[in-house]
This record gives structure tokens, sequence and C-alpha cells, in this order.
């Protein structure tokens, strides 16, 4: 008798790609991982503009996790989907140990940061920046947007979340959306918060075939039908 896997398979296209319980998009004949929003130096900027304190670890934690996603995919390009940094302040702050860390992670592959709301591409870190990316009739690219006939789309942004009722009790978790031509992606950094697939804004974006993919110890499809309100 087979195990469920954890990672799960989305087809957007022609392209056949591997939801992954970290919140990563994998896609195995590119050897291509995309990742969204990672918000490094959130703490800090808030911080800096006197919000309130958030734990000062969260930029080190979400490097940790991206370097064992890596590790685990070994890919060959990397993909940001834009709000990579809090703000340009939080990317020239990078703490001295933090910077060779992400310069060691693009070594020796293709690494690129799409332009997000938050910022227009770190400076000073290796890498291509772009405002997006598009292989064949899939587009990469930080918010989701109109699509011509039969393109497809990755994008970020909405840090879609989702809740299920498990004995009377409400969990909420990170998740991704996805319809026949969209995948939009969870928020991969530390202390990013989140939006309800059920808001009018992520739900204006899909078709009635959508689905949440939670992320958690595996990957769980779930119809937007059956989600907690």
């Amino acid at each position: 008798m087979g195990t469920t896997p954890p990672a799960a398979a989305i087809r957007l296209g022609d392209a056949a790609l591997e939801a992954r319980p970290a919140g990563t998009l994998y896609w195995p004949a590119e050897r291509l991982l995309v990742v969204a929003d990672l918000h490094l130096g959130r703490a800090e900027r808030m911080a800096r503009r006197g919000a309130p304190l958030l734990p000062p670890y969260e930029t080190r934690a979400t490097l940790e996790r991206l370097e064992a996603e890596i590790a685990a995919t070994a890919p060959c390009a990397v993909v940001c989907l834009g709000d990579s940094f809090d703000d340009l302040e939080a990317a020239a702050g990078l703490a001295d140990a933090l910077a060779p860390r992400l310069a060691r992670l693009a070594a020796g592959r293709r690494w690129v940061w799409a332009a997000g709301n938050h910022d227009p591409g770190p400076v000073g870190l290796p890498g291509e920046h772009v405002t997006f990316l598009t292989l064949g009739a899939l587009r990469l690219r930080h918010v989701a947007g109109a699509l011509a006939p039969g393109e497809v789309e990755v994008s970020g942004h909405y840090h879609p979340k989702a809740s299920l009722c498990r004995r009377g009790v409400k969990i909420t978790r990170r998740c991704f959306l996805v319809d026949r031509r969209r995948a939009i992606l969870p928020a991969f950094g530390t202390y990013t918060g989140g939006l309800d697939v059920n808001d009018a804004a992520c739900r204006g974006l899909v078709g009635p075939d959508a689905r949440a993919l939670i992320v958690g110890t595996r990957v769980t499809p779930v119809p937007l039908a059956r989600l907690a309100a």
C-alpha cells in the first residue's frame, strides 16, 4: 500500500510542477525552484518605523529554511517572486554574516530577483533583476495579472492562507491558491501574515476549479468550498 507523497502535483499548461510543504514550487524538468515573499529584514523595518517589535531572528530563520529547500531540490535556477526584502533599506542593512549566505546560495546557479511592491530588487547581491520572467507559456511575477490566451502564471504577493475545522477547532495554515491557469504561492518569510483565500481579492483571481493546497508536514489539497469561513 503506497503512501501519500509530501508534495502535491500542479499542472499549468505543459509545466508539471510540485507544490512543496515548505511553500516553494519546484519544476523538476527545468530544475527550477520558485519562492515568494521572503520579506527579509521585516523585524528591522518594523522597528525602524516604530511598529510593534518582532523577534529579531526572522531573517536568519527564513534563510535557514531557504537553504534547506535548495539542499533538498538542488536547483539549477532559483526565482524569487518579489518582496524578497521588506524594503531596500532592509536589503542594504543585511548583517555581514547573512549577505555572504545569500551569495553562497546563488553561486553556481541562475538566480532571479523579480520586482515586488516592497522592493524593486536588492542592490549589491548576485542575480538578475527582472519585472517578470517568461518561460514558454509560463509567466512568473510578483502580482497576478491579466493572462493572454494560452498563458499560465505563477505569482505571490497575497500571502494566501486557508482555514479548516478539525473536531470543532479552527486551524489556519499557509497555502497555495491554484486553478488551471494560476498558482499563487504562500509567503515564505517568517512573520509575514496572510490573506484568507475566501477574501474577494483572492477569489476574484481564480476560477470555480480553484483549490487550496495547505502546507504543513505535507501538502493537502482542499476545494475552496470545504474551507472554514
